[in-house]
């Protein structure tokens, strides 16, 4: 499917997000919610999921965990094409290693 305004070609996503049981920590990062969500490129969809699961009036109702916020961790697998960790900073999403999901 193509976007009719920007005519880039949007993806579906598999998306997990990861976030410690205490916000905060730096260890302990968990899987909290799996979903699939539609973008054009990774930065689009992170902004997409921000906007989402902080928002209340946006957040799905099977979701169970808190807010987004700084030091959380989504996780995008496009399967043969890759899988990519972004970690929220307070500036941005930024890439990470996958080691730092323990």
């Amino acid at each position: 499917m193509y976007s009719l305004l920007s005519k880039k070609r949007i993806t579906s996503y598999d998306m997990t997000i990861f976030q410690t049981p205490k916000f905060g920590d730096k260890k302990g990062y968990q899987d909290v919610y799996r979903f699939m969500m539609e973008g054009t490129n990774h930065k689009d969809v992170l902004e997409k999921v921000f906007q989402t699961f902080n928002v209340a009036d946006r957040i799905p109702s099977d979701y169970k965990a808190r807010y987004l916020s700084t030091g959380d961790i989504v996780f995008i697998d496009e399967g043969k094409k890759g899988q990519f960790y972004y970690k929220l900073y307070p500036e941005d999403w930024k890439i990470i290693n996958r080691i730092h999901v323990r």
